[in-house]
């Protein structure tokens, strides 16, 4: 306060921006005057400027007369740079040096902090500067001296070996025809500084009209100094808050941003991704992991995340290849950058890995040399492409990472379609381009079987032994039903008489019974939740599980699903069955829970852990699917909030959405005490979500 009464405010002064000149403002920094320099000599004062790169010339007047003038040295450099010949070339017409050129450069690249101010009755106008240009003198007039100092010389020496000339001898001459410039020796060329200095000589110059201080043109453009319009919209960028004005005054410096530990720009944490726009996660989940299924790419961005907007999302960043989204080409080599190997821009880039991405689309094995072949890219690019979607097998090329996702293609044939026909316009871009013959065109066949016996692998085996089981299940399962529906009348001999209808074991693989049995317990629930049951280690007949086995998967899936749902309170099967799925992922092969859980196994151990079916009433026109209608919620978890979270439920089972003040008297008058906001908002939270100013239980929103 002391400070502030020593230092009192003496004047108050109005601030406008003025912008009639705004981007055409620009300040001349002239070098110190000599005397004999006359700057307001305009009879005698010519400009030009080339506007692409902001360089002006000026030629300043020289006052021949001054005392301080030395004139047998300007006769002397007049003479030097014209000769004796005076013509419309000369630079100095008059013979003598009576004028100076300056040449302009720019003195800071950044000028959007600086302005022109002018002060008139108690107001201060601004405008913002285009450009700050020193003026610095030129002397290339001394080049043209020595130029023509050395045409003398050689003129002199020519004139001594002019009686040589007739006896020319015969010379011989290297013709040299040049090769077709390659892009790489292009991109270099481009960035020489020759190529530089070239395009700046092409600019032509612009020449100017000069006009002096006491000019009444002068005097009219100087009017645009001042703000047009005091009260008008135009100066609402000088009404700024104390924090963005004093932001405005003192920028934080680059140096200190740099200075800041930055994470590698290639990392970023799930957390980080989930505060994104979708479209955003989606691009950056695709520009990392480059090939991905539909159901991973779901999983990944969380429940409650709309499928419809997903599918809608990825089209733009990703291409379908068998079944599977695989990143666009132009996501991952943006415009105006080039390849880290040889250089070729990026526009060479994605013509060369949409080829190989269609290969993908015609056969499962694309060769390398086949593909370096066509698109004339160098081998490191070419590994590459194939690295991002395929795996290199010995002795056969590379096969496409991921198997065909058949689920996907069956689910959504709209979106099949709408892709074959993407792929149709590359493909006929790529036969402009590459000019493909029909061996390219085509997928290879198989060659047809020759005299000589073929060697088959333990691999091709195995496949050929699952398409066998797959052909004659039909048959199996209806022998297997009828003799089930012969021993009903006997129950007491049935366990020991079923084991007779034993499917014969091969020694080929135990995937065979496996397959087998996901088979038929795909019949009694639909779909096997987990991985493929051929993974396990047990070894079921005919759909069953030993004796001895069930009791532990019991106890595994118990523990799962009571953890679960003491963390979640609420899901719907859907949710769980990802979950679980999750869980089975991370668990080490053998486990006895690759077994192969049913929908209906899992859905009886939720109720038998403790756990109660909501039946929510969904709106009639819903979109949710048979297990996003199914929720599920964890009646008694053993605190203080059992009767809370029961209330809310019951409320839930009456009603799809609910305002907040509406629970909130709900669980006033059912648990008989008024409830601060910590516990209400305790409660929601393992319960609820928020979407719209209405609270819905967790995985119900239907957007």
């Amino acid at each position: 306060m002391a400070n502030e009464e020593d230092d009192p405010i003496i004047q108050e002064i109005d601030v406008f921006l003025a912008r009639s000149l705004l981007e055409k403002l620009y300040l001349f920094q002239y070098p110190i005057r000599p005397a004999s320099m006359t700057y307001d000599d305009v009879t005698h004062l010519s400009a030009k400027i080339k506007p692409k790169q902001q360089k002006v010339e000026l030629e300043m007047a020289i006052d021949t007369l001054n005392p301080n003038y030395c004139r047998s040295k300007g006769e002397q450099i007049a003479l030097n740079v014209d000769g004796t010949c005076t013509d419309e070339t000369s630079t100095y017409s008059s013979k003598l040096m009576d004028k100076q050129t300056f040449c302009s450069s720019q003195a800071a690249s950044n000028v959007s902090r600086y302005a022109a101010a002018i002060y008139k009755k108690g107001e201060l106008h601004l405008t913002p500067l285009h450009g700050i240009l020193q003026l610095r003198p030129s002397f290339t007039y001394l080049d043209k001296a020595d130029a023509k100092h050395r045409e003398r010389e050689a003129a002199n020496e020519g004139g001594d070996s002019s009686q040589d000339e007739a006896e020319d001898d015969v010379k011989q001459i290297t013709v040299r025809f040049s090769r077709p410039e390659t892009e790489q020796a292009r991109q270099r060329r481009v960035q020489s500084y020759e190529f530089l200095q070239k395009r700046q000589a092409e600019e032509h110059w612009v020449h100017l009209h000069y006009y002096g201080l006491k000019d009444s043109r002068s005097e009219h453009e100087r009017q645009y100094l001042f703000s047009q319009g005091h009260g008008l919209a135009e100066n609402t960028e000088l009404i700024k808050s104390p924090s963005e004005y004093l932001m405005m005054l003192m920028p934080p410096s680059v140096e200190e941003e740099n200075d800041k530990p930055m994470a590698p720009s290639n990392v970023l944490s799930m957390a980080q991704l989930r505060t994104l726009p979708l479209a955003d996660q989606i691009k950056i989940l695709m520009k990392n992991v480059k090939v991905m299924p539909f159901a991973n790419l779901l999983s990944l961005l969380g429940s409650g995340t709309d499928p419809t907007a997903v599918l809608r999302c990825v089209q733009q960043v990703a291409l379908l290849v068998q079944g599977n989204w695989v990143v666009k080409s132009d996501v991952l080599y943006p415009k105006d950058t080039s390849s880290p190997h040889s250089g070729v821009p990026a526009e060479v880039l994605c013509r060369g890995r949409d080829f190989v991405m269609w290969k993908f689309t015609q056969d499962r094995w694309v060769v390398r040399k086949e593909v370096a072949a066509v698109t004339k890219l160098c081998p490191e690019d070419v590994k590459d492409f194939l690295e991002h979607m395929s795996v290199a097998r010995i002795n056969k090329g590379w096969e496409f990472m991921l198997p065909y996702d058949e689920d996907f293609v069956k689910k959504h044939p709209d979106i099949v379609q709408r892709q074959q026909m993407l792929w149709m316009g590359i493909q006929a871009k790529l036969e402009k381009v590459y000019n493909l013959l029909k061996e390219h065109l085509t997928p290879k066949k198989q060659e047809a079987q020759s005299a000589h016996p073929l060697l088959v692998s333990g691999e091709q085996r195995v496949n050929m032994a699952k398409a066998k089981v797959k052909q004659n299940y039909g048959q199996l399962e209806k022998e297997f039903q009828k003799q089930k529906a012969e021993m009903k009348p006997n129950d007491t001999s049935a366990k020991t008489d079923v084991p007779n209808i034993r499917i014969k074991e091969e020694p080929v693989s135990v995937d065979t019974h496996c397959s087998q049995k996901a088979t038929h317990e795909g019949l009694n629930n639909g779909l096997v939740n987990g991985l493929h049951p051929a993974q396990g280690s047990m070894d079921p007949v005919n759909g069953h599980l030993p004796g001895g086995c069930i009791d532990r998967v019991t106890q595994e899936l118990k523990a799962f699903v009571s953890s679960t749902f003491k963390k979640q309170f609420v899901l719907t099967l859907s949710e769980l069955k990802r979950l679980f799925n999750l869980h089975l992922a991370s668990l080490p092969p053998g486990h006895t829970l690759f077994s192969g859980i049913s929908d209906k196994m899992l859905q009886d151990m939720v109720l038998d852990t403790g756990c109660k079916q909501i039946l929510v009433p969904f709106p009639p026109q819903t979109a949710a699917s048979p297990d996003e209608l199914k929720v599920y919620a964890l009646w008694e978890a053993g605190d203080t909030y059992d009767q809370h979270r029961q209330v809310l439920l019951e409320l839930f089972s009456k009603n799809y959405r609910v305002r907040r003040n509406v629970i909130q008297n709900q669980l006033s008058q059912e648990c008989g005490e008024d409830l601060n906001k910590q516990e209400v908002d305790r409660v929601l939270k393992d319960c609820c979500v928020s979407y719209g100013g209405m609270w819905y239980l967790k995985g119900t929103v239907q957007s």
